[in-house]
């Protein structure tokens, strides 16, 4: 399972927590569900550091793979990796001996 699904679940499993903890309490139920937000963002923070860092971990090295993948991309359409076929001897000959 990817950490970005792992935090997103706890995230949502904290909140189910506390709302259920709110339910008894009297009050209206847009407050409950407000302060169940504010109270598993907070608990998400410290509980849930782990799974947060290496979702981020995740996420950079994703981003990595694309920046150096668009890099890739870009020198091929520039023409650049002709250098690389003439120093292997790839490049097709022109019929000029």
């Amino acid at each position: 399972m990817s950490a970005a699904v792992k935090y997103t679940l706890g995230r949502i499993g904290l909140f189910v927590v506390v709302v259920a903890a709110l339910w008894p309490v009297d009050m209206d139920i847009f407050l409950k569900l407000i302060l169940a937000l504010l109270f598993s963002a907070a608990l998400s923070f410290f509980l849930l550091k782990g799974w947060r860092d290496e979702m981020a971990e995740e996420m950079a090295a994703a981003a990595e793979r694309r920046r150096g993948e668009k890099e890739r991309l870009r020198s091929a359409l520039a023409g650049d990796d002709q250098a690389d076929d003439d120093a292997t001897g790839d490049r097709p000959t022109d019929g000029k001996g």
